[in-house]
This record gives structure tokens, C-alpha cells and sequence, in this order.
């Protein structure tokens, strides 16, 4: 790890599109989805994106402002972030006076992500061509960040008009809410974060050719933000990874069984971008670790890939784990307290001060015994010296 660019503590979070099998109750997973903010707020977990679709019936959080307004008044310290609004499909003001809204509601908690859609057939509902969602993204992303400085914005587009527009009221946040710009492998969005000096949000996998992705676009987005005057920050830099946890890799495997094929299915009948691994493969848990496309494992697994993906890319700001229902409920709680009891202090440092505590009292473990031995002696003397003293004077 000496070879980072950056290297400071690692934030950890969750990117919460959310997936639920279809089979699963919708109210009871609405529920689900806000117990587990809850969790992750009690382990400490730094941060949570909550994502917008609109079809599929997979990912069924539509209004993530709804939901983090639910959330944030049953938590108290994870940072709430949009992840992400999809720009296209909304008026650049009613996005601006909505983070606007949710930065106060939420004393500063809240995040926005800005991305351009992820499902087609979200766009195809609203009738809009596939090939104008990235300008669209730019387009809103143009007037939703001067808005959010404080900036009266006139500005009209084939589908959006401003006239003398300005927030009704000014953010909690200052000087600006922080804010990040979702890729995967169109450099659009490392252009946009550039450009707007934000925080990148990288999918799209921890696989070797990933990592050469991931590290071009952020070479992309280094060389926008310095032509802009904006300097691109590794602590707001955010890697996604697929991840669950077990006490041993058998106990992992067994586990995700309980929703791992339903998932693969639903990235090759409903993600636009194509399956994520083949269909009916016979052991699916040992074809993603084996392509890097995950972890399913130990800490230990996931500590030794997350430290790859580390080195490979120089250094990132957070990590986040990408939710799904591989495992049922009770072990997916779990899994999060192993990233948490186990993972997380390994990148945050946390234990640091306690081993050096710990070994600094073990090496002198002999002469503190002797000392202790000491002192119960000289106390057994005194005592013995009182008594004789006691019978004299009798």
C-alpha cells in the first residue's frame, strides 16, 4: 500500500438501487430497505446512495427523495446521498429545491448524485430517445449547480425553460452540497464531475480490464477538472463492489443461493447494459470470485480484494457495498456486521491505537507482573509490621 496516491482513511457506504426479487412483498420492502439504513446507521457506516427507476420491477425506489426523507428521521449520523437522480427525466429547478429542501430536513446529510437514466425502458416510457440522455444529463447539470450556489439561472433548452429562476430558499450546507456524478463506461460523467468540480461514482465492476477503465476515465476526469480549474479529489472518489460476507467461504456460498440466480436473470432480461455472468452455470459464487466480479466469502476475502482494487487504482475515497437480496434477511444483516466488526477498521485505522496499546502492554507483560508481585508483597509486610507493632504496644 505504499505505492497509494492517496491513502486515508476509507469511507464505507451502500449503493442502494434497491434489487428485491419480484416474489417480495413491495410494502414489506419498502420496509426492509429502511430497517436497513437503520443497521448500517448503528455500524457506523458512513453513507448510503438511494437510486430512482422506473421499470423492471426489480429496483422499486421511484422517489429517492421520499425515501431519504423517511430515513433520515430514523437515523441519526449516514449521510444520505440522491444515487442518483436521473436528470433527464426532471425539471433542473424542481431537482435543485428538492436537494435544497432535503439539505435542511436532514442538518446536512444529504448528497446528490446526478446521473442520466440507467434502465432504457425508464425512457422509453417517457418518451424520450436513448441517445439524448447524456446531453440531457449535461444540459440540467448546467443549471441545477449555478441554482444551487445561489445563481439566478435564464436558460432554455428543446425540453426545459428557466426564466429568472432561483432558489426559494438557500442550502443548509455551505459552501455547497456535496455532490457526485455516476460513470461507468461512457466518460460523459467523468467530463460532467470535471467540469463541475463534484465527486465521482464509479460502476461497473473490480475486474482487471475494469480497473483499466476505471483508471483511464479517472485520468479523463483529472485532465476536465484542471482545464475547469477544479481539482479532482481521490476522498470523493467512490468505487462500488458487489460483496456478502460469512464467517467461512462454504457458509457465504450456501447463503447467496437463496437469490443469486433470480439477480443474474434479472441483469440479462431487464438491464439495459446486458448480463452481468452467464446463465446456468453450475457453480456461480466460484465463477465470481474467480472473475473478480464480486466477493463472496470472509473479511479476509474481502479485505485482500478490496486492497487490490486499491493498489490498482492509486487510492479512492469510499467504498460501496452494491445491495442485492443474494442472501435472505437475517444474513444480510449480517454480512454488513462482518464488514463492519472486521473490515471497515482494517481501512479506517481504527484499531491502530488499540494493537499498539495492546502489544506495548504484552512486551512488558513480565516486569508488570513483577511490579504487581512488588506490590502485594510490601503491602503483606506492612501489614505484618503493623500486627507486631499492635502486640507491643499491648
Amino acid at each position: 500500500m505504499n505505492d497509494l496516491k492517496y491513502d486515508a482513511p476509507m469511507r464505507f457506504g451502500l449503493f442502494h438501487a434497491p434489487h428485491h426479487n419480484v416474489n417480495l412483498d413491495p410494502t414489506l420492502a419498502f420496509a426492509r430497505d429502511l430497517m436497513l439504513v437503520e443497521h448500517l446507521d448503528r455500524l457506523g457506516f458512513d453513507e448510503a446512495w438511494i437510486g430512482e427507476h422506473h421499470s423492471g420491477g426489480f429496483e422499486t425506489i421511484a422517489a429517492p427523495e421520499v425515501f431519504i426523507a423517511a430515513a433520515a428521521e430514523r437515523t441519526k449520523h449516514i449521510r444520505l446521498g440522491l444515487g442518483v437522480k436521473s436528470l433527464p427525466y426532471h425539471h433542473p429547478l424542481i431537482v435543485a429545491e428538492t436537494v435544497a429542501q432535503l439539505d435542511h430536513m436532514t442538518r446536512g446529510r444529504v448528497m446528490f448524485g446526478a446521473g442520466p437514466g440507467a434502465l432504457i425502458s425508464d425512457a422509453h416510457m417517457m418518451g424520450i430517445n436513448p441517445d439524448q440522455l447524456r446531453r440531457r444529463m449535461i444540459e440540467a447539470m448546467d443549471a441545477i449547480m449555478p441554482l444551487l450556489r445561489g445563481e439566478t439561472v435564464n436558460m432554455k433548452t428543446d425540453w426545459f425553460e428557466l426564466v429568472d429562476a432561483r432558489l426559494g430558499i438557500g442550502l443548509y450546507s455551505h459552501p455547497m452540497v456535496e455532490t457526485a456524478v455516476t460513470i461507468m463506461r461512457s466518460p460523459a460523467g467523468a467530463i460532467a464531475a470535471g467540469k463541475y468540480g463534484t465527486g465521482l461514482l464509479t460502476l461497473g465492476g473490480i475486474d482487471d480490464d475494469a480497473m483499466v477503465r476505471h483508471t483511464e476515465n479517472w485520468k479523463i476526469f483529472e485532465n476536465e477538472a484542471a482545464d475547469h480549474g477544479n481539482v479532482a479529489d481521490r476522498s470523493k472518489w467512490r468505487i462500488t463492489m458487489f460483496m456478502h460476507l460469512a464467517e467461512t467461504r462454504e457458509q457465504a456460498a450456501k447463503e447467496v443461493a437463496y437469490g443469486l440466480e433470480p439477480y443474474i436473470d434479472y441483469t440479462h432480461d431487464i438491464v439495459s447494459a446486458g448480463g452481468i455472468m452467464p446463465r446456468g452455470l453450475e457453480d456461480p459464487v466460484a465463477w465470481i470470485n474467480e472473475h473478480q466480479l464480486g466477493i463472496i466469502g470472509t473479511p479476509d476475502d474481502a479485505i485482500a480484494e478490496i486492497e487490490r482494487v486499491q493498489n490498482s487504482l492509486g487510492g479512492f475515497g469510499a467504498l460501496l457495498i452494491f445491495q442485492h437480496d443474494w442472501a435472505d434477511w437475517p444474513a444480510t444483516l449480517r454480512s454488513h456486521e462482518l464488514i463492519a466488526e472486521a473490515v471497515r477498521p482494517h481501512f479506517t485505522g481504527s484499531n491502530r491505537m488499540r494493537r499498539e496499546s495492546y502489544d506495548w502492554a504484552a512486551a512488558r507483560q513480565e516486569l508488570h507482573h513483577k511490579k504487581l508481585e512488588g506490590a502485594v508483597e510490601l503491602e503483606k509486610k506492612k501489614y505484618r509490621e503493623r500486627g507486631k507493632n499492635k502486640n507491643a504496644a499491648e
